[in-house]
């Protein structure tokens, strides 16, 4: 063979690779498919619970209200700790210094008139029957400010019931398949793919913020919070080769 053939050889050879990879693209996109998707859906009682309440002190000298802030902030931190909650469930998630200025004249230079610090923690309920409870003994230890309540399902729950209705999107897929199947006057022989997602959204609170002296003032009756029910969603699309 010359030299020369074999430049020849290689196309020849690039050429029909090229070809066979074609004809198998064409094999693989000329599968008759039934594609449709799904959702179901299973009503959940949380099993978790997050309160977020802060302390907030104001006083001219930033430092005084900082340090009568901190106190304040441990005093409710250890007050949950000897009611059971553990440190590792409860996280701070907000602190800031906001200067109040003496507006009253304004055609002067505006003097700070105070100092507002607040101190914001979330606190996780794995009971979720005791959320009222760590409402009332936080505001007993020194919060002064109830910010939000966030029902949820913990991953533990959601991961035995997320089988029970990925089953229940799939054969409502495959129900819609067989009535498109039917109709159209072919049959289902098989499943090219079926792709997966899942979402559920958690129940939100919002609490209006009740200041210090409305606190003081608060009722000794327990706390009531209803945690209601949150959705777990699946849903799946799904590909059926058909005949």
């Amino acid at each position: 063979m010359s030299r020369s053939q074999i430049p020849l050889i290689a196309l020849i050879l690039l050429l029909g690779v090229a070809l066979l990879a074609t004809g198998v693209s064409a094999a693989e996109n000329s599968d008759r498919v039934i594609s449709t998707s799904a959702t179901a859906e299973m009503m959940v009682t949380p099993d978790r619970a997050q309160v977020t309440v802060s302390v907030q002190t104001e006083n001219a000298d930033v430092k005084v209200a900082q340090a009568e802030n901190a106190r304040m902030m441990d005093a409710v931190v250890n007050a949950l700790e000897s009611a059971g909650i553990a440190r590792a469930d409860m996280k701070t998630t907000g602190y800031s210094i906001y200067p109040v200025y003496d507006d009253s004249n304004s055609l002067f230079r505006q003097k700070v008139k105070y100092y507002r610090v607040t101190n914001s923690l979330q606190v996780t309920a794995r009971d979720v029957s005791r959320t009222g409870e760590i409402i009332d003994i936080a505001v007993g230890a020194g919060a002064n400010q109830v910010d939000t309540i966030m029902f949820m399902v913990s991953e533990e729950l959601e991961q035995t019931i997320r089988a029970d209705v990925l089953s229940k999107a799939v054969k409502k897929a495959r129900a819609d398949a067989d009535v498109v199947a039917g109709a159209a006057g072919v049959t289902i022989s098989g499943v090219k793919e079926i792709s997966v997602g899942s979402y559920y959204p958690p129940v939100l609170y919002e609490n209006a913020r009740v200041g210090a002296a409305d606190m003081k003032g608060a009722s000794a009756v327990p706390t009531p919070v209803e945690p209601g029910q949150v959705k777990i969603t699946a849903q799946v699309t799904a590909t059926y080769l058909i005949n």
